[in-house]
């Protein structure tokens, strides 16, 4: 299976799971637990594949769009703080990849 596929699928169960937070109502629902903890079991076994075979500070970069999906869906504010520090994320993982060298 294509590691970019397995990558995406491990943010989107991850993504999903953490949307789940609030309705989990700390863990006192259920339904919406149990469907979480399942998300970020197959989140976790998707990142443990796909981090074999590409740099963590790829995978781990688009972890941001928890707080893009959280303004959509939960109409929690983005400062102009946080969206600072979003971009500046985004601007470190591109200047690392541009400039890292395979130490394989």
């Amino acid at each position: 299976m294509n590691v970019y596929i397995l990558l995406f699928s491990a943010i989107l169960f991850e993504v999903f799971g953490t949307m789940l937070l609030p309705a989990s109502q700390n863990f006192t629902k259920i339904l919406p637990t149990t469907i979480l903890l399942f998300s970020y079991a197959i989140s976790f076994y998707f990142l443990a594949i796909v981090s074999q075979k590409l740099p963590l500070s790829i995978v781990y970069a688009s972890w941001f769009s928890i707080a893009i999906l959280s303004y959509f869906f939960y109409k929690q504010t983005l400062n102009w703080q946080t969206i600072a520090g979003l971009f500046l994320i985004v601007i470190g993982v591109t200047i690392v990849n541009i400039y890292k060298t395979d130490i394989y």
